[in-house]
């Protein structure tokens, strides 16, 4: 993802994970605002609102593993 960019709010009815592989991401989880450098998981539980932003000023690669057989999002903010 490039700087700057991201996901808007959204929820899953599972667990989702996330592994920082390069870059910084901003997340919001819940009421939680977590700066995530490479290397940091993050672990968002099920029906938790929650969004990323590529920060700084080099691109971000994660691993977003969705512990579902499905995928299912619920957008919270359009």
């Amino acid at each position: 993802m490039p700087p700057g960019g991201g996901v808007r709010l959204h929820k899953h009815p599972y667990m989702e994970i996330f592994i920082i592989q390069e870059g910084t991401a901003t997340f919001i989880v819940g009421p939680s605002r977590i700066q995530a450098p490479a290397g940091q998981i993050i672990v968002v539980p099920a029906l938790t609102p929650h969004r990323f932003t590529a920060a700084g000023a080099r691109p971000l690669r994660q691993i977003d593993i969705h512990v579902n057989g499905q995928l299912i999002t619920d957008p919270i903010e359009e």
